[in-house]
């Protein structure tokens, strides 16, 4: 009785060890793909091992862009440069979650970001600017030693979209449509040091925040644009 006693205590601790393990693993599992997806993104993709594409009708999408990036990095380390992006991205990271932005990726010293998503909500294009603010005054403040002092560039522009994931490997959460790519037109167009706002989106945000009109623009393939700057 003593041995059978015995092994069962063994067997108990045993499974509630392998329990407590296999909980661990699964939330650091869940802690990873949450770094990566949004909340529902990801809690659809648990629930059916896809996850299907969504249309947003009004999404506010950020374009930020250092200036002369490239011929930079032909004359400062890789480490140095690398370091600095990191030193402004983390700041920006922080920025979009205190407005409550999605994420969606960076493609070398491009950060882009969006609200609206993956909830619609019609404060969305108010967050986007007062984010943008914030990420141009953190960019013009003064630097540690060692950290490249960029002047950057930032776009915006709201309109609709589709967001999902595509692929089954490096998941990806991200968004398309001709409103990315105007972002993208609005990010290309603007100065150094300023916030370049479509029409669409100063149509919106208009009563709350000053802007100077820029005239009409021809951008690429997109035709004439509205824009100005946000004060």
């Amino acid at each position: 009785m003593a041995l059978l006693a015995i092994g069962s205590f063994r067997r108990f601790r045993f499974e509630k060890e392998t329990k407590k393990i296999i909980e661990e693993e699964k939330n650091r599992s869940d802690e990873l793909l949450l770094n990566i997806l949004p909340e529902e993104i990801a809690d659809e993709l648990k629930v059916h091992g896809k996850v299907k594409a969504h249309r947003f009708n009004s999404v506010t999408v950020l374009f930020t862009d250092f200036k002369s990036f490239s011929s930079m990095a032909e004359e400062i380390s890789p480490e140095k440069l690398v370091e600095s992006i990191d030193y402004y991205f983390q700041e920006f990271d922080r920025i979009t979650d205190k407005y409550g932005l999605e994420k969606i990726k960076t493609i070398g010293d491009s950060y882009m970001c969006a609200g609206g998503l993956p909830t619609e909500t019609e404060r969305n294009p108010f967050e986007v600017v007062k984010a943008a603010k914030e990420m141009m005054e953190f960019t013009k403040s003064p630097k540690p030693e060692g950290i490249v002092q960029f002047e950057m560039r930032i776009g915006i522009h709201t309109g609709p979209i589709v967001a999902g994931i595509v692929g089954v490997k490096k998941w990806q959460y991200d968004i398309w449509g001709d409103t990315v790519n105007i972002a993208s037109r609005m990010e290309s167009n603007s100065e150094e040091g300023k916030i370049n706002i479509s029409g669409k989106t100063y149509e919106i945000i208009k009563d709350k925040f000053d802007c100077e009109y820029r005239g009409s623009i021809e951008i690429k393939n997109r035709g004439i644009w509205d824009m100005y700057f946000l004060k």
